[in-house]
């Protein structure tokens, strides 16, 4: 009597192991299927981030003529830029296409703060994002296939990835750049009239190469002006050497200064950083010309981009003088002679799209004043 019941109870036993075994089966067929698509999502993220990426620096434009830039030119380049990075990055062994919704190019006011919306780049401004959806769906590029999860019905799943990067304009200062790096800021000063009338003040003497990165004689379309003095120009003749740093600079400050940019060391003489005031201006003491001695220093960096101040006043004469800084901008060193005649010196520099670390933006993005062809590096803020 007792062995139909034991039979009855091992049955019982065997029919739960059983249950279990195919309950343990199906968790981890689905842990299949779900790391399956934690792969695809972190593929199509990786894509998404590299396409956002390689696209916003197109918006910055460092081989073309600064300043002759079109929203639509730089929307189409950055569009093609994107799409041409989705393809290299593949996403389950194949390579994504984008949708031409796929890929928005526009202008966020301040990038840094998360609750500003990306807008129509506005009149007057340049496009300064990138938002890329790569996606693995039934109307783009095909939903991703399951293995086990047709089991219970589930062949199939859409995957999306988003990602935005941007870039900054509208500098008004400089702090030491968090990776150590220096800051490549000439110790020289400009006046602001001279910079706005490069098409009545400049020449076109030189021309840079984007290929070979070499400066040589002959135009290429964009206007040079002269740091050193000119006489006879209409424009201000006190352009000179301002002191970034130690008040009391010795040539070979200046010497470094111009070969490597400024350091912790200089922006300590100034508080940490180099900001304008509450009315956009920064003094600066200085000294009015550019010494002789610099001409080795500054022929070793024709060809390399900088940043330039702009002042608008200078109060005092020689080395008392004080500059109002008003502007920064970027530049490219094109010629330096400076053993001539004062008539016949010059040290010549074009403006030039520069990326700098270190910046200090406004958070209404570009300044008052158009054209500082200054750009922070790009980076993923949403």
């Amino acid at each position: 009597m007792k062995y139909p019941r034991l039979a009855r109870r091992r049955g019982n036993i065997l029919g739960m192991t059983l249950l279990l075994m195919v309950v343990l089966i199906a968790f981890v067929a689905l842990a299949v299927d779900v790391g399956f698509l934690y792969t695809m999502r972190t593929e199509l993220q990786r894509t998404a981030d590299a396409a956002a990426i390689a696209a916003c620096w197109e918006l910055i434009d460092q081989d073309g003529a600064p300043g002759a830039e079109t929203t639509n030119g730089l929307t189409i380049d950055a569009r093609n830029k994107a799409t041409q990075f989705a393809g290299l990055n593949m996403v389950g062994n194949t390579a994504p296409g984008l949708a031409t919704e796929d890929v928005k190019v526009g202008y966020i006011a301040d990038p840094a703060d998360p609750n500003q919306p990306m807008v129509s780049t506005p009149a007057g401004k340049r496009p300064n994002s990138v938002y890329v959806r790569v996606q693995r769906t039934n109307d783009q590029n095909g939903q991703v296939s399951l293995f086990f999860a047709r089991a219970i019905g589930l062949a199939q799943q859409s995957v999306i990835a988003e990602a935005t990067a941007a870039i900054r304009g509208g500098v008004i200062g400089w702090k030491m750049p968090g990776d150590g790096t220096n800051l490549g800021i000439l110790p020289f000063a400009l006046d602001v009239g001279t910079w706005d009338n490069l098409a009545t003040y400049g020449n076109d003497t030189f021309s840079y190469n984007t290929s070979t990165q070499t400066v040589s004689r002959g135009p290429d379309g964009i206007n040079e002006v002269n740091l050193y003095p000119e006489a006879g120009t209409g424009m201000p003749g006190n352009r000179g050497t301002i002191d970034l740093g130690n008040p009391a600079n010795s040539t070979s400050d200046l010497e470094r200064q111009v070969l490597y940019g400024l350091n912790t060391d200089d922006l300590s003489f100034m508080g940490g950083t180099i900001q304008f005031n509450g009315d956009g201006v920064l003094k600066i003491q200085g000294d009015t010309g550019i010494s002789a001695g610099l001409s080795d220093e500054l022929l070793q960096i024709v060809g390399q981009p900088r940043i330039l101040p702009l002042f608008d006043n200078v109060v005092g004469p020689g080395n008392n003088a004080e500059y109002s800084i008003v502007r920064w901008v970027g530049v490219r060193v094109m010629g330096v002679k400076l053993s001539s005649t004062a008539t016949n010196k010059y040290v010549r520099v074009q403006p030039c799209n520069v990326v700098m670390k270190g910046g200090i933006y406004s958070t209404t993005g570009e300044t008052v004043h158009g054209g500082d062809y200054i750009f922070s590096p790009v980076w993923l803020c949403r």
